[in-house]
């Protein structure tokens, strides 16, 4: 992982006010200001000193402020995927690839990594998600079809609410 992370803010988002992280190699957390207790102990397990640095984090909030305004469909900055531990990292990249608008279920992420087992893994890997909205864990429904578990935002009306956004048809 990178030395240098810088800390910003995207206020007045239609989802709450939310704080990004981002280091030398990319983005690294995104979180809801209310939930900082939560970014606090991410970012002490990454033991790397924290700068306030609203320049170095103003690309990526544009974008996630665009996502978040239907103006933008697809991320283009960098993730820095080396904050992640192995099997969250395997578990967030297959996420991360859910298309726009689409959805999957925890048992088709845990099948789809090679660990069809797993999918209550793959749940904890969405839930304990450091960069939720731009790794999609919203994307990930049940296998019934209904939204389980999210814990940003206001929980599973913010869920429902980002699938809403993007178009994506719930049974």
């Amino acid at each position: 992982m990178a030395q240098n992370l810088y800390l910003g803010n995207l206020n007045h988002t239609p989802v709450g006010d939310l704080q990004l992280v981002v280091s030398d190699l990319g983005l690294v957390a995104v979180e809801w200001a209310a939930a900082r207790p939560e970014l606090d102990r991410f970012l002490r397990r990454l033991a790397h000193p924290v700068i306030t640095d609203e320049g170095c984090v103003a690309p990526y909030a544009e974008q996630v402020f665009r996502y978040l305004t239907a103006q933008l469909r697809e991320f283009t900055f960098a993730i820095d995927w080396s904050v992640l531990r192995p099997f969250q990292r395997m578990v967030l990249e297959a996420v991360y690839a859910i298309p726009y608008g689409e959805t999957s279920t925890y048992a088709e992420i845990a099948a789809q990594i090679g660990r069809p087992n797993s999918y209550r893994a793959v749940g904890r890997a969405n839930a304990t998600n450091p960069m939720p909205l731009v790794i999609p864990c919203h994307r990930v429904i049940g296998m019934d079809g209904k939204l389980h578990g999210y814990g940003g935002g206001d929980g599973l009306p913010t869920k429902e609410w980002l699938l809403q956004l993007e178009g994506a048809v719930l049974a």
